[in-house]
């Protein structure tokens, strides 16, 4: 049998990638939790995950792994098991390197930028993997989800006799809903066809012209998929200028590694170094100079896009859309440096298909308590962005994310999830409201010169940061520490937390024994007056 029939790549031939698969099978071996056997019993906490996407089937992964009972909620079919995924078109991709998208230890990817099919894969077979098929319930949209005013946990679509009641929740469902197509004037007159980015998978475009209408993620994929069906040319109208980065994992980590989170007075460097050696001749499609800031969006990571534009098989404008026309789109062009609406050139840009690549709307977390959605802090302004301070037995993994640069998943989902069951299973590591919020009101002011808000953006290496300060700050975590981060000797903290208790139910004990000897001492020098008063009487 060859390396390549076993899914391993020689390493004469692919060295880079022969590296990274052993470095996957190390991990894979030193930190992915054991899947429980088929007559196990899970224990406590029990965790209602919401979501059966990459984050939802990730974080139930790592719960039965570690002996906690979860059930999933997924809205949709089993067909939908890997959430965005299993609804983007079939030329969809990743666009970072995979080595930064490894949302679980055993994930096992055989190239470095795996598409939409191998996705969804490595998905599934997690989700079997950790018997978590047994534990999804398909079609049930989570529309409640409320405490018990006496036991304190957690029901679910107000029927606890169904599904029980939780100790935790994690809410997982993402940040890409149904798709967002806004009505434009006239696009009723339009001759041609009329697609969202997300709905291309049949789609024919050869010999075409094809009109994008949207700078962001989502026309770059819309690109993709018109230059692989052989698109005659692809207009791309954008509103605003968005920062494109390399499609190279040595400058996206690096990018990733600015811990403040936001713009600097050192931002200028990574911005010059990627217009002079990235955009080159192309720096007029670049966000203008101390306007738009790399640190203040999520760019596009994407290195064909330049290639194409450079071609002339794409162009890339900056413009207003005023509306449709029978053969085409209206818009009102503009110069660098100019805002949306500002005056520009009136032109007709003719196409025969339409791609509206104007994203997803964002799922909706009112399903929770009102009160975590309200006044200052609401999402995104939760603590480590994901607890809302009023309930820390609940975490929205990836569902308050805005915007940032790093890693997708990788450690990020596995440590939210230990987290959460730390503070289940330690009261004493157990966050309270009034720290949390002084958690997010220390970020705010750390970031009060950042222009967007201070959980609008983030880095990877800001993140770390804030799960350290978690760590490090509550001498009840320390012990659990090497768990938070790797998932590793979560035996040892238990074994303290149950000493813990074992002491403080002692201490308890003794205390009230004292306080019945004390009230008993009290009482006996009260009769003794009392029956010293009663003989002077009758003296």
């Amino acid at each position: 049998m060859t390396l390549e029939s076993r899914g391993v790549q020689n390493p004469i031939l692919h060295p880079l990638l022969f590296i990274f698969q052993v470095i996957q099978f190390v991990l894979n071996k030193l930190l992915s939790p054991t899947p429980p056997s088929p007559k196990a019993r899970l224990g406590r906490p029990r965790i209602a995950v919401i979501g059966g996407g990459i984050t939802g089937v990730t974080s139930a992964a790592h719960c039965v792994g570690h002996g906690c009972d979860v059930r999933i909620f997924e809205a949709g079919k089993e067909e939908n098991i890997g959430g965005i995924w299993s609804r983007v078109n079939n030329t969809s991709g990743l666009q970072i390197h995979s080595l930064m998208y490894r949302f679980h230890p055993s994930v096992n990817w055989k190239q470095g930028y795996p598409d939409k099919q191998q996705i969804l894969s490595q998905v599934r077979e997690l989700w079997k993997r950790y018997r978590l098929d047994e534990r999804t319930v398909f079609e049930t949209p989570v529309t409640s989800a409320r405490q018990h005013p006496e036991t304190k946990k957690w029901i679910i679509n107000n029927d606890a006799e169904t599904y029980g009641q939780f100790d935790g929740i994690i809410c997982a469902v993402g940040t890409c809903g149904r798709p967002q197509i806004p009505h434009i004037p006239g696009m009723d007159s339009f001759q041609g066809e009329i697609h969202h980015s997300s709905q291309l998978t049949g789609k024919a475009a050869k010999g075409k012209t094809v009109i994008i209408i949207g700078g962001g993620a989502s026309a770059v994929e819309s690109i993709e998929y018109a230059v692989e069906e052989g698109a005659a040319q692809v207009y791309v109208l954008a509103r605003s200028e968005k920062w494109i980065i390399p499609r190279n994992p040595v400058v996206d980590m690096l990018l990733a590694l600015n811990i403040f989170g936001q713009e600097t007075r050192f931002s200028w460097i990574p911005e010059f170094f990627l217009r002079k050696l990235f955009y080159r001749e192309l720096e007029d499609i670049a966000p203008p100079s101390g306007k738009k800031g790399l640190f203040t969006d999520t760019p596009m990571v994407n290195s064909e896009v330049m290639n194409q534009i450079r071609s002339g098989k794409v162009k890339w404008l900056r413009c207003d859309i005023d509306g449709f026309t029978e053969n085409g789109v209206k818009i009102n062009r503009r110069e660098k440096g100019t805002n949306p609406k500002d005056a520009g050139q009136k032109e007709e840009i003719k196409g025969d298909m339409v791609i509206m690549a104007t994203g997803f709307q964002r799922p909706k977390l009112d399903f929770l308590p009102k009160e975590c959605l309200e006044g200052d802090y609401k999402p995104p302004n939760w603590y480590l962005q994901t607890f809302p301070p009023q309930f820390p037995s609940v975490a929205a993994i990836n569902c308050t994310y805005m915007n940032g640069i790093g890693s997708v998943g990788n450690w990020h989902i596995g440590i939210y999830t230990r987290l959460l069951l730390v503070f289940l299973l330690d009261d004493r590591a157990r966050p309270r409201t009034f720290w949390m919020k002084r958690w997010i009101d220390m970020t705010a002011f750390l970031k009060r010169r950042s222009p967007v808000g201070p959980f609008e953006f983030f880095t990877y290496l800001e993140l770390m940061w804030w799960f350290f300060f978690c760590v490090a700050i509550n001498p009840f975590r320390w012990k659990w520490a090497f768990f938070v981060f790797f998932g590793l000797g979560e035996n040892l903290p238990m074994k303290v937390v149950a000493a813990e208790e074992r002491l403080r139910n002692r201490l308890q004990a003794r205390e009230a024994e004292d306080q019945g000897t004390m009230a008993n001492g009290v009482r006996h020098v009260r009769e003794e007056e009392i029956r010293g008063r009663t003989m002077r009487i009758v003296t």
